[in-house]
């Protein structure tokens, strides 16, 4: 539940969207011009020769993804999933992973993933389709659904709750999560519980008047789903999108199961965990080997609404499509989805935060996505502005971006991102990232 690939200073958990500012570099770069597209030849044989050439451009494009994912996890990662589709109907599929895994699982590009934040989508698109029904509407105080739950709550509207300018405190930074996320703990965690940890404390400023992301945001939202509905979050998402979108491997987790073949997600253990690492946030519970703990049998659950979801690099493509081409909103709430307030306000026109979504300009294209971050899961989700083409990175490790603990990692990261983002816009990667 995280912020920029690139790992930063930041305080305990912060787990702040990662895209923006990752692409925020990727913009300052210059794209090969030689993934341009070529003008279409004056006769058959020069559109065939415009075909091959377009042809080899993929090959090439997928080639580099396939060497950028081996060097990331040379660099140390676990594991790497990645799955491009550039609209052309034949997405590349990547599955890497480091020797010592495989006595665990032997990866696969299908495999299901917890997904943390990218949660965050989802609950803004239920939230939508009830605004769309007449259920509930953007400038609904909190207060109204939810009340006395939220100090100030007539002054917090559920635009503010999904966009992150409400001003709440981020409930994953109280100490009373720490036994949760380190897995030490299976304590169920509901929308209102979480809502509870992050409203004890004091707001950060005035509702409404600056940007924060803060995961209790989202906890709220999903109080105030339950409570409209009267169902839960699980059969919410099921219902209204796993089901009519064929989305077999996505599910709103409640416990530590899982319902398919999953990828293993690992952190260093104690003795391996660097030095940036809080000492408090140093010992994950699970089986341990080669310097790792294996996380994936932990409750995700204190993620909540903010970031409990599990599926797969294709079911979220095809959740993405659906959502960005109009499938699962009529076009006045997906213009609010897009809405976005600027995520610095030093930089008006620069990376945005909507509702659920952010969204970035690059060189190769402007997206829109989310990321997520929590113990063993690492995911970026990326699409164009109408849904045509997609694209996913995941990371089989944490906690190295969320405290800036492998610089090593992190610039390999970036590499991989920056080419999966170019790709799904059908276009190469600046040869040079640093």
């Amino acid at each position: 539940m995280s912020r920029n690939l690139l790992p930063q200073d930041r305080a305990v958990r912060r787990r702040r969207p990662r895209v923006a500012a990752a692409l925020a570099l990727a913009a300052s770069l210059v794209v090969n011009s030689a993934a341009l597209a070529s003008p279409a030849a004056a006769s058959q044989a020069g559109a065939q020769t415009t075909t091959s050439q377009a042809g080899d451009r993929a090959e090439a494009r997928s080639a580099q993804l396939r060497r950028l994912a081996r060097e990331l996890v040379a660099a140390g990662a676990p594991g790497v999933i990645a799955r491009i589709d550039d609209g052309d109907g034949r997405p590349v599929e990547i599955a890497e992973q480091a020797s010592w895994t495989r006595k665990d699982h032997l990866l696969k590009a299908g495999d299901e993933v917890r997904m943390g934040s990218n949660t965050k989508t989802m609950m803004a698109t239920l939230v939508l389709q009830l605004v769309a029904e007449g259920k509930v509407a953007l400038s609904d105080p909190v207060e109204r659904w939810l009340p006395g739950r939220v100090p100030n709550g007539g002054a917090i509207t559920l635009r503010m709750l999904l966009n992150h300018t409400a001003g709440l405190f981020d409930y994953t930074e109280d100490l009373a999560l720490r036994p949760s996320i380190l897995g030490r703990e299976r304590r169920r965690w509901t929308s209102e519980k979480l809502l509870a940890v992050g409203v004890k404390h004091d707001p950060l400023f005035a509702p409404g008047t600056k940007w924060s992301y803060s995961n209790t945001n989202y906890a709220a939202i999903g109080a105030v789903l339950e409570r409209v509905t009267g169902t839960s979050l699980a059969n919410l998402v099921r219902d209204r999108i796993a089901r009519p979108l064929g989305l077999k491997h996505t599910y709103y987790a409640t416990d530590s199961t899982w319902r398919g073949p999953y990828a293993r997600g690992y952190e260093p253990d104690a003795a391996h965990m660097p030095p940036t690492v809080p000492a408090g946030l140093r010992n994950f519970a699970g089986i341990r080997h080669d310097g790792h703990v294996d996380v994936s049998g932990n409750d995700p659950g204190w993620g909540g609404s903010a970031g409990a979801m599990v599926s797969t690099a294709q079911d979220w493509a095809r959740f993405y499509t659906a959502l960005m081409s109009g499938k699962l909103l009529p076009a006045a709430q997906l213009a609010q989805l897009r809405a976005t307030v600027p995520i610095d306000p030093r930089e008006p026109d620069g990376p945005g935060y909507g509702l659920g979504i952010q969204t970035s300009a690059t060189p190769c294209g402007t997206f829109w996505g989310h990321d997520g971050g929590i113990p063993g899961y690492l995911t970026t989700n990326v699409t164009d502005r109408a849904g045509g083409r997609t694209a996913t990175l995941l990371i089989l490790a944490e906690s190295w971006a969320e405290y800036g603990s492998d610089p090593k990692l992190a610039k390999a990261a970036q590499a991989f991102q920056l080419a999966a983002i170019c790709a799904m816009f059908g276009k190469a990667a600046p040869a040079h990232t640093g």
